[in-house]
């Protein structure tokens, strides 16, 4: 199936494939660093963020490059909603988690925000492409923002959980984002 895709619908695939990478690393290192009893800190595990942020970025610039040639078509969403909503989404729940719940800031608020924002761009320009269907897209759609939900809701109880609940609490996200771009991409794969 590889050679059949086009130039935009490998640059997704690949991204797609970059980001699942990107979260075992993080996995990985959330698995050792906050495992419940004898976590393993410093750079005994904090290198494994190392691959991952460079897996994660790698994953943007591919993810870019399919978008590009996307930019012709039009998409699912109308261009630039997506980023300018998920801009003002973060805004909007940087401020509600801060200051009306009392929530540390973290960085993972801006992942969980990052990453549906990366996810659903693919989706609009797939379906942009002619690559996913209507159905398809609005199933991803739906799923991308069920997911993000669902972490937005672990990073909210982080903090009032029991150190084994916080862990578990902790790994749903990048489990769920993994699965997500793993499933979009078989789906790539099945044409």
């Amino acid at each position: 199936m590889w050679h059949d895709f086009d130039f935009q619908t490998r640059q997704i695939f690949l991204a797609n494939l970059l980001l699942i990478v990107c979260c075992a690393f993080y996995l990985a290192w959330w698995l050792l660093a906050f495992k419940p009893v004898n976590p393993i800190k410093g750079m005994k595990t904090g290198w494994l963020l190392i691959p991952a942020f460079a897996a994660g970025i790698a994953a943007v610039v591919f993810a870019a490059r399919g978008f590009g040639v996307a930019a012709v078509y039009p998409g699912l969403f109308p261009s630039g909603w997506v980023l300018w909503g998920s801009v003002l989404a973060y805004v909007v729940l940087l401020a509600v988690t801060r200051f009306l719940l009392h929530r540390p800031v973290t960085t993972e608020l801006f992942l969980i925000v990052g990453w549906a924002m990366l996810a659903l761009s693919e989706v609009s320009a797939l379906f942009g492409g002619g690559v996913f269907s209507h159905r398809a897209a609005i199933t991803f759609a739906a799923v991308i923002a069920v997911g993000a939900v669902i972490s937005l809701i672990c990073y909210m109880l982080y903090y009032k959980l029991s150190a084994t609940a916080g862990f578990i609490d902790g790994m749903v996200p990048l489990i769920m984002a993994a699965l997500v771009m793993a499933g979009m991409d078989l789906v790539l794969l099945r044409g």
